[in-house]
């Protein structure tokens, strides 16, 4: 099922960036595998400016799990994005976040995207429970009904 079209007030933290020409493709417009670049960029560098994330060998690690992403309008380049994000869930060894990419200054995201990282011990990959930096930067950027299994 589509997730709705949302607004960027839904969202905590807006994550500004810019398209590049390589990411047009033969139609002339973002590729779809490329919205997915744009949220994990975004999310790592929260991770590293907020949780002080140390990438790629750093103790605890999150692996993409799943995710849903629904396509609402089409960007094309050039244009400035941003991408709006918030949590959705905070378990135990688990983060779901809510993203959307905007144009610069737009009200309705052209995309939008459910995306669960399950955080790792590294570099034996098992589930570990949430650090508590990581756990404190969720709940500042969670959003409205956000479900926190550990409050």
């Amino acid at each position: 099922m589509p997730l709705p079209r949302p607004t960027r007030d839904a969202y905590r933290r807006l994550h500004p960036m810019t398209t590049r020409i390589a990411d047009n493709d033969m139609y002339g417009h973002m590729n779809n595998v490329t919205y997915y670049e744009y949220f994990d960029s975004a999310v790592n560098w929260w991770l590293i400016e907020k949780v002080g994330l140390s990438l790629p060998n750093g103790d605890v690690i999150g692996i993409v799990a799943d995710t849903q992403c629904s396509f609402m309008a089409e960007v094309k380049w050039p244009v400035d994005v941003e991408v709006g994000m918030r949590i959705d869930r905070i378990g135990r060894t688990s983060l779901v976040y809510g993203l959307a990419m905007f144009s610069k200054g737009e009200e309705l995201a052209h995309a939008a995207c459910r995306y669960v990282h399950v955080y790792v011990k590294n570099p034996e990959r098992r589930p570990t429970p949430l650090p508590e930096k990581l756990v404190a930067e969720a709940r500042a950027i969670a959003g409205a009904g956000c479900e926190d299994t550990l409050a």
